[in-house]
């Protein structure tokens, strides 16, 4: 931290709330920012909140500026399909995307990021601050993968290495080593459920492409993706390891086993 006050631009999901308690809990509360509607616990823990109604990203970097941030934490869900809704942008959003050549997640993600670099503010990582909640390798929940199960994760893991450059295909979804399902806009949950409706069983491979700027868009999975899983049919799960966020941990193991859904960690992807 650089002595100056901490935002953290909070998107929806558990995460931001967790990350809220626990800079909070060291003595060093953040202005929030909510981007989704705020979790009520937010209030708790944060300095002061912001409930934003709209991508407005020069209000944002003002407010930041008048109250001394000086830096940034940007965690949580926020639907990419904001693009599609000129209403929800201000004119520095809307010049942002229209300069862009490509309005992918890692493209559009670093856009945003510079334009705060460049008005001052350092845009830190967050995993120092839930390093418990980060996958490890190996076996991490539930049963072990059967022999079919852990040759459906390599071939998965394959396919990964090939389409996540093109930095979409974060997740993955393989039966008999071929692909059911890949993830694009929609997001993972929506991903799961379009497999199950193509076919009941299968491995779901979570990764993310190897230069992913690690400051956001960490892969994230809880006892919500079991639940979804579990709701389509797919019995196993493989994430990458050390660069996934397991939220609520040993919710989420119990949930795995009680659904006998296999969970392990897996190396990083290597892009070809």
């Amino acid at each position: 931290m650089n002595g100056g006050s901490v935002a953290l631009v909070a998107g929806g999901g558990l995460l931001p709330l967790e990350i809220a308690r626990r800079l909070h809990s060291r003595g060093e509360p953040p202005i929030v920012y909510s981007i989704a509607p705020a979790h009520d616990e937010l209030f708790e823990h944060a300095r002061s909140l912001v409930v934003l109604s709209r991508l407005e990203l020069e209000a944002l970097l003002a407010d930041m500026e008048a109250k001394g941030v000086k830096d940034v934490i940007l965690a949580g869900l926020v639907s990419k399909t904001f693009m599609y809704e000129p209403a929800m942008l201000d004119s520095t959003m809307k010049k942002l995307l229209a300069e862009l050549s490509s309005r992918d997640d890692h493209s559009l993600l670093g856009a945003i990021v510079k334009v705060m670099e460049e008005r001052g503010f350092a845009v830190l990582k967050y995993r120092h601050i839930i390093e418990d909640w980060m996958a490890p390798l190996g076996h991490i929940a539930g049963r072990r993968p059967s022999q079919e199960e852990s040759e459906d994760i390599s071939y998965g893991v394959g396919v990964a290495s090939h389409i996540l450059p093109l930095s979409f295909g974060q997740t993955v979804v393989v039966k008999g080593r071929a692909v059911v399902a890949v993830e694009a806009m929609e997001g993972t949950d929506l991903t799961l459920r379009r497999a199950g409706r193509v076919c009941r069983g299968g491995v779901v491979v979570k990764m993310m492409r190897q230069d992913q700027d690690e400051r956001y868009d960490l892969p994230v999975i809880g006892k919500k993706t079991i639940d979804n899983m579990a709701a389509s049919g797919l019995t196993c799960l493989a994430v990458e390891a050390g660069r996934t966020i397991i939220l609520e941990p040993e919710r989420f193991k119990r949930a795995a086993s009680k659904r006998d859904i296999a969970v392990v960690g897996v190396a990083p992807c290597r892009s070809l």
